[in-house]
């Protein structure tokens, strides 16, 4: 059967994202850099973070939903005694509390109210976000000069480490309408540097917020680098830079070094090993019987430990005897019979059974 055939490889890409860059900047460059426009990527970073961005190429694009709803982990830097609109340091300054009340903040009040904000919570998204608002994004109406105030969300905040805690100065500016000053200051603060692993949808500028508020002294996140999404961490991931310039030097597109989608499928799903017949019946949409209790979904040990923590449950990637990935299926009851169906094709259409003689 002939396929047209892609232009570069199907994979997940891991991206060290550099400050200053927006995540759609990233996915412009690696569609130049591949030679392909089917590039897509699983999460905003804002402009001023750093951090793991995962990109999907090709095929690998429909995997990047389920990457979305992944937990991950931060770093970053909160400041304690000032807060602002955006609630980052790239915003006006709204609040400066009083030297005293920062010179009393310890590690052991900080400490407390970072618990208080851990575990299961319920969280006002940051105003400056792109949660649409009657159509529109929160940030656009913020930045026309409308108060916005955003629905409170559940989110889960599994892990808040505290490494140090230390004084500062914060150098910035203070505006005053009514008396229209605009002075430069330097405002005592509180620095935080802090680890904190959380469920997908946690604005870790909120959290800032929140635990400045908890402290009575108001707060803002002045650094955040991304270290982890799901079970990809920064570790693996390839610097931009380095990537435009071999593509500089280079005749055409590069092979990208991405990590397959049968690789990536290992990663966030349980595995099931189907039988040629079964390869067949799932390419064509076709129902396959499971046991009542699924257990024949699953391949004992092929699940990665750390994939515990995928919130892709139910999900089971189903490759082909061959080693192709073949599709995403999940077990369901169909006229009250267990069975497992197909929720996402990757090789359609396709007699197996005829292929392996064609290739024997």
């Amino acid at each position: 059967m002939a396929k047209a055939r892609e232009r570069g490889p199907s994979g997940l890409l891991v991206v060290d994202k550099p400050a200053g860059m927006t995540s759609h900047d990233v996915v412009s460059k690696i569609r130049w850099i591949a030679g392909t426009r089917r590039v897509g990527h699983a999460g905003t970073l804002d402009p001023a973070a750093t951090g793991v961005l995962v990109l999907g190429l090709n095929k690998a694009t429909k995997l990047l939903t389920y990457l979305v709803g992944q937990d991950k982990t931060y770093e970053a830097r909160l400041v304690l005694g000032a807060a602002t609109l955006t609630e980052d340091a790239e915003g006006e300054l709204t609040g400066i509390a009083r030297a005293e009340a920062v010179r009393a903040l310890t590690r052991k009040k900080i400490e407390n109210a970072v618990r208080s904000l851990t575990g299961d919570i319920m969280q006002v998204p940051s105003a400056v976000s792109a949660i649409k608002v009657k159509g529109v994004r929160s940030y656009a109406r913020v930045r026309d000069g409308e108060d916005i105030e955003l629905a409170a969300r559940k989110v889960t905040i599994h892990e808040a480490a505290i490494h140090e805690v230390r004084d500062s100065k914060l150098d910035t500016r203070l505006y005053t309408v009514a008396e229209g000053l605009d002075i430069p200051v330097c405002v005592p603060v509180v620095e935080v540097d802090i680890t904190v692993s959380c469920s997908s949808g946690t604005y870790i500028r909120a959290f800032a917020r929140d635990v400045g508020k908890a402290l009575g002294v108001g707060g803002h996140l002045s650094a955040l680098n991304r270290i982890r999404v799901g079970n990809v961490y920064q570790r693996e991931a390839f610097d931009l830079a380095e990537l435009m310039k071999e593509r500089e030097n280079a005749d055409g597109p590069l092979d990208l070094p991405v990590l397959s989608l049968e690789e990536a499928a290992r990663r966030l799903f349980n595995v099931r090993q189907l039988s040629t017949q079964e390869t067949t019946d799932i390419s064509f949409g076709r129902r396959i019987t499971v046991s009542e209790e699924g257990s024949d979904a699953l391949v004992s040990g092929t699940q990665s430990p750390e994939s515990q923590h995928a919130s892709t449950e139910g999900i089971t990637a189903a490759f082909a005897p061959d080693g192709t990935l073949v599709a995403l299926i999940e077990n369901i009851k169909f006229r009250g019979s267990p069975c497992a169906a197909p929720v996402l094709v990757f090789e359609a259409g396709i007699d197996f059974s005829r292929e392996a003689g064609e290739r024997l």
